[in-house]
């Protein structure tokens, strides 16, 4: 795959460049070729698996059943994948998480002597978002139950979805979020930065040594770097052309409220935007803006879109707003004058520690990640697709620079495969129908009251990742 085949050029990239360079490399990019793409939307919702999501798919690669390792609880060398409500947990903030950490990740892949994932760890791992908790057992064999899930099958069913996303990383969110608008990780040759700091916000404001781990190519964890970056990000390219974008976020770094600003916003940790204009002009707080954007004609050709915690489908809220948060952003853009000319790319930051069964291709110690779900949903996109081809983060990155013709950051986007076989730009434009916003539970208050969100951190043994 071309991903893999450009490898050497990419780390040749990476070598002139330099993870602490804020030089953007000016690769050829070419273009959709179409020219009827002019907005392009990113929603990213938090920590759910492809299986976890969409077990049962027809046509995808989603078994209902997964590999364990031996135990008393795992008979056969087989589990059942078991139904669990986004919301699960003992009680409205408390959910229930599992580890998600660069450790995590490395017991559930259970690599074998060929450095190939076996994917039969995942009852192994522990409770809590660093696996602070007890064995989890076969609690991550799980599918999201089918009345909470219906609104994502929903949209897959009518559109593309994508049954070999990985996310590029061995981590959780904060590298997440860093991949998603920047395509590496990578402080020098053979280090890379992994899981985060330890509490929020994560970003140029974090508390004076509050460090992020860093990853060695040993595999080894040791070192740390305050989470401030100088590499290279999309808003480089957009700024240099002129491409109008926004990051519809909360920004609010009180660790006891909402947090999710303070964590899940990528460009909080870059140093340009934080420290420069694009921190006053490029984010809209709050993320409800969008529809007020959407209704006044005023949508960016790029917007990335941040869930709060209620509405992020992240396991420790004990909230299962994502459903209706995702139907409400989708239903305003397709009742408007944008929907005849917009993409909407709908992704999961990281796996969140669910069973998945689909082995990475491991490079090194710090890449590929398991999968996640996407959804691609636009005028243009195939309908009722289920699209194989493998994609990471760095595919949605190029897409973007693809369609504003903007160039390449020279990181994962330079090798990722394309998205562009998703989308028929000659074929009938899909039809937009609004889809009924689904039932949520009330529980915005437990997730922005001070009080409760203490207990949530205390219970999850930290900051959600």
């Amino acid at each position: 795959m071309k991903r893999f085949e450009t490898l050497i050029l990419v780390a040749a990239l990476a070598g002139m460049a330099g993870c602490n360079s804020s030089n953007v490399i000016n690769l050829p990019a070419s273009g959709s070729g179409s020219g009827k793409i002019a907005h392009v939307v990113v929603m990213v919702q938090e920590n759910r698996s492809f299986d976890n999501i969409f077990a049962g798919f027809p046509g995808a690669n989603a078994p209902m059943e997964g590999a364990c390792a031996p135990a008393k609880w795992c008979k056969g060398s087989q589990i059942k994948l078991h139904s669990v409500t986004l919301e699960h947990g003992v009680g409205l903030n408390q959910g229930t998480d599992i580890d998600h950490s660069h450790n995590g990740w490395n017991i559930e892949c259970d690599a074998n002597a060929s450095n190939v994932c076996k994917m039969d760890g995942f009852d192994l791992i522990r409770y809590g978002e660093s696996g602070g908790g007890l064995v989890a057992k076969t609690f991550p064999y799980a599918y999201i139950d089918r009345s909470e899930s219906k609104p994502y099958w929903d949209l897959a069913k009518q559109y593309t979805l994508a049954d070999a996303m990985f996310f590029d990383e061995t981590a959780s969110s904060f590298i997440a979020h860093q991949m998603i608008i920047s395509g590496g990780v990578q402080v020098k040759n053979g280090e890379w930065v992994t899981d985060q700091p330890q509490q929020p916000p994560w970003g140029c404001d974090s508390v004076p040594g509050d460090n992020a781990p860093i990853l060695h190519a040993d595999g080894t964890i040791r070192g740390s770097i305050f989470p401030c970056f100088k590499w290279a990000t999309i808003a480089d390219l957009l700024d240099a052309k002129h491409v109008s974008w926004l990051d519809y976020v909360d920004v609010n770094p009180n660790p006891y409220g909402d947090f999710s600003g303070g964590v899940w916003n990528g460009f909080r940790a870059i140093r340009k935007i934080f420290h420069g204009p694009d921190w006053k002009t490029n984010m809209s707080s709050p993320n409800t803006n969008i529809f007020t954007d959407i209704k006044a004609g005023k949508l960016p050709s790029v917007s990335y879109v941040i869930p709060t915690l209620y509405d992020s489908d992240h396991p420790a809220s004990g909230c299962n707003g994502g459903p209706w948060w995702v139907t409400k952003v989708v239903n305003a853009i397709g009742t408007s004058q944008y929907w005849k000319n917009t993409a909407i790319i709908l992704i999961w930051d990281d796996w969140g520690g669910w069973y998945d069964n689909a082995p990475p291709t491991i490079i090194d110690p710090s890449t590929v990640g398991f999968r996640v779900p996407m959804i691609v949903i636009s005028p243009y996109a195939k309908p009722s697709n289920v699209a194989h081809t493998q994609y990471d983060f760095g595919s949605i990155l190029q897409y973007i620079e693809q369609t504003f013709n903007l160039g390449s950051l020279g990181t994962q986007d330079a090798s990722a495969n394309s998205m562009q076989d998703v989308f028929n730009y000659s074929q009938t434009p899909n039809k937009f129908t609004p889809a009924p916003l689904p039932k949520a539970k009330s529980c915005k208050d437990k997730v922005t009251n001070p009080k409760a969100v203490e207990q949530l951190l205390k219970h999850d043994g930290g900051v959600p990742e």
